[in-house]
């Protein structure tokens, strides 16, 4: 016998009711329409849960009280974004990525750092480099040149002058230093 425990991964499998309506099912399993009516009645379903049920749910969700001044309607936002993320499986690996070398440049302050120079999927670099061109087109998982496939710009840089460059520099995709007091000074 196993003693309790306030662990809600544990809960999932102890077969006890989970605080938010269908959470603890198995995300890789997806009926299609099923599952947009099941998580619509889940989301109706926490319409009718007191406010103290739902500060309950999220307290189990996230072994955390809401934020001081939530109020229910935002709970009830909360807790249905989760229902959907969940049924929708979640964010992709890429944008995960991106969003953690985005955090990363933050930290360090980069002077690249710009969230928007990132291109949309689809979008094709070309460059010209000593005589030659070299193009790059932008995929959902990172970049593809010459057939193969790259996380970073700065590896494909790389491989095409043989020394290491920032690849959002070397595509011409960051403001430069000049450039940005210049139009800073415009403002």
């Amino acid at each position: 016998m196993t003693p309790p425990t306030d662990d809600a991964t544990a809960r999932q499998h102890s077969g006890e009711p989970s605080p938010i309506p269908g959470r603890g099912s198995n995300r890789t399993s997806r009926s299609g329409s099923a599952d947009i009516i099941g998580v619509d009645r889940q989301i109706a379903e926490l319409l009718d849960r007191s406010t103290q049920e739902l500060r309950l749910a999220w307290r189990q969700l996230h072994r955390t009280g809401p934020p001081q001044g939530f109020s229910r309607d935002l709970l009830i936002r909360a807790l249905a974004h989760q229902l959907q993320e969940r049924a929708a499986g979640g964010t992709s690996q890429a944008l995960r990525r991106r969003l953690q070398t985005l955090a990363g440049e933050l930290e360090k302050r980069s002077a690249s750092f710009d969230p928007g120079i990132m291109p949309k999927t689809g979008t094709t670099l070309v460059r010209q480099w000593r005589g030659r061109g070299h193009t790059v087109l932008v995929r959902d998982d990172g970049f593809e040149y010459e057939g193969e496939r790259y996380r970073s710009l700065s590896v494909i840089a790389k491989r095409i002058t043989g020394a290491h460059w920032s690849g959002p520099r070397f595509f011409g995709l960051t403001k430069r230093a000049g450039a940005s007091a210049a139009a800073e000074a415009r403002r």
